[in-house]
C-alpha cells in the first residue's frame, strides 16, 4: 500500500536540494519506512525524500528483483553483480555522498517522478558511497550494477538534479514537450528501471 504521494515533473519542488540530517529522529525513521512502502507499491527500486516533498538528505533503495508470484522481494543471491550481492538490502540512507567513481556505463533509466518515460543515461560504473544508516552509524559501500546506477540517481535527486538533465538539450526539450502535451498515461506505473 502506497503511504506517500510522489511528486511528478515538472513540480518545482523536485529541484529543491535536501538539507543535511543532523539527528536521525523517530520521525525520520518513520519517513524512511513510508518511503520504502511507497517505492514498493509503485514497483520502483529507489526513492529520494525530495520526491515525496521532504527536502532532507534521505534515500531508500532496493534493487533486488521482484517475484512474479507474490511480488515479495528475493534475497540478494538473485542479483547479477557480485559487489551488489554483498550489500544487504533494502537500504535507508541519510546524508549519502558519493566519494569515488570509476568507469562508465549507459543504462535506460526511468524515474518514479516521470512514470512511463525512459532515457539512456551515462553513469559511473562503480561507486563508493558513504552515509548514515538507521542506527546513526557511519557506513561505506562500494558497488556496481543496478545498485550503483540507482544510488547515483537518488543522490542526484537530493541535489535537485533529474535524469533528464543528462540528456542533450534537444532530447530533454522533446521529453518536456511530450509531458506538457500528453501528461502521464492513466495509471502510469514504474517498472524495474524506475529509480
Amino acid at each position: 500500500m502506497k503511504a506517500l504521494d510522489i511528486l511528478r515533473f515538472p513540480d518545482p519542488r523536485l529541484r529543491q536540494k535536501g538539507k543535511k540530517v543532523i539527528q536521525i529522529t523517530p520521525e525520520l525513521k518513520t519517513l524512511g519506512e513510508k518511503m520504502l512502502q511507497t517505492m514498493y507499491a509503485e514497483k520502483g527500486v529507489g526513492l529520494a525524500a525530495i520526491q515525496v516533498g521532504q527536502p532532507v538528505r534521505l534515500i531508500v533503495v532496493d534493487t533486488r528483483p521482484l517475484s512474479d508470484e507474490n511480488e515479495s522481494r528475493y534475497d540478494n543471491s538473485t542479483l547479477k553483480s557480485e559487489l551488489e550481492k554483498g550489500i544487504k538490502q533494502p537500504l535507508i540512507l541519510f546524508n549519502p555522498e558519493i566519494v569515488e567513481k570509476k568507469g562508465q556505463v549507459v543504462f535506460s533509466e526511468g524515474c518514479l517522478s516521470f512514470p512511463s518515460y525512459f532515457a539512456e543515461v551515462k553513469r559511473a560504473e562503480t561507486i563508493t558511497l558513504t552515509a548514515l544508516n538507521l542506527h546513526n552509524q557511519e557506513m561505506s559501500l562500494t558497488t556496481d550494477g543496478l545498485l550503483s546506477i540507482c544510488l547515483q540517481h537518488e543522490v542526484d535527486h537530493l541535489d535537485g538534479k533529474l535524469f533528464i538533465d543528462y540528456l542533450s538539450p534537444v532530447k530533454a526539450a522533446r521529453l518536456r514537450e511530450d509531458i506538457k502535451k500528453h501528461g502521464y498515461p492513466e495509471g502510469a506505473r514504474a517498472d524495474s528501471r524506475n529509480l
